[in-house]
């Protein structure tokens, strides 16, 4: 089959999947499975690295008047070793103070899951946990806390929340708003938190792969038309799908994303029960 057609399928699953709370890694584990994809670049770290960046520069792009605000509120925050009462230096720390769960667990964890979660009966059952998760928090969240109103043990807790989305399948997102539900956010503010989040650490996991690149852990020659379509693909899905989200949330509960994930699950374990 046509790699660049591969690569827009993957990046378009990748843009999807990275921000839905239904587990981007799971997808990238089954779908190539599924459809008996076995071409070597698709499943290269090159290519992971470019669709990573893909949905890195959807984040930047769509929370950009975020950033330029955030960004030079924390180095002020830095400078003046104070939080000053702005809210904006507040935030800033807030989402550094996320990130430090997932720096440990990616450091000490991050090579044996990905060795030893890969397995499609695996992803299946993370699925249907975090599905469970999802269907809890929002269930029983509260909505009496603003983004403003985190507290550096919460937000060290989101982050705690996290870190446990370096298991395929668990999702992300879905981790991430879970814990916001729970602190007592409601759906809009919590995945809007989660998006903020999300942008320190996918870029911090692209700049780990790169360098794992860079060391010669790629193995396949680099092909410019899927890296390109794939980026592409992940880049307008991301920005698609991170729209769609925060709309959606404004008037509905998750539970759309909680099926969703319990009948992949189950398709996944019929199709390879069945093979």
């Amino acid at each position: 089959m046509d790699p660049i057609f591969q690569a827009i399928i993957m990046g378009i699953t990748q843009g999807l999947t990275e921000f839905l709370p239904i587990s981007s890694s799971g997808h990238l584990i089954l779908l190539p499975s599924l459809l008996g994809w076995d071409d070597p670049f698709i499943n290269s770290l090159a290519f992971s690295v470019v669709l990573h960046l893909g949905t890195l520069v959807a984040l930047l792009v769509y929370f950009w008047r975020d950033w330029t605000r955030l960004v030079p509120a924390g180095i002020a925050a830095l400078r003046d070793r104070s939080l000053a009462g702005d809210p904006d230096r507040k935030l800033a720390w807030l989402l550094a103070a996320t990130t430090i769960p997932a720096i440990i667990a990616g450091l000490l964890l991050n090579d044996a899951i990905e060795t030893s979660f890969r397995e499609p009966g695996l992803v299946a059952v993370t699925l249907v946990i975090g599905a469970a998760i999802l269907w809890f928090a929002d269930r029983w969240g509260g909505t009496q806390r603003t983004i403003a109103g985190l507290t550096f043990p919460i937000a060290v807790g989101i982050g705690v929340a996290q870190a446990v989305a370096l298991v395929p399948g668990i999702s992300r997102s879905g981790i991430s708003i879970s814990a916001g539900r729970v602190a007592g956010l409601d759906r809009p503010s919590a995945a809007r938190f989660s998006f903020l989040m999300a942008t320190p650490i996918i870029a911090m996991a692209g700049a780990y792969e790169t360098f794992k690149l860079i060391r010669g852990e790629n193995g396949t020659a680099p092909e410019l038309g899927p890296l390109v379509f794939g980026m592409l693909a992940a880049l307008i899905s991301g920005l698609a799908a991170i729209h769609y989200l925060l709309r959606w949330l404004s008037g509905h509960s998750l539970n759309i994303f909680v099926w969703y994930r319990i009948v992949l699950a189950a398709i996944v374990v019929f199709w390879f029960l069945n093979p």
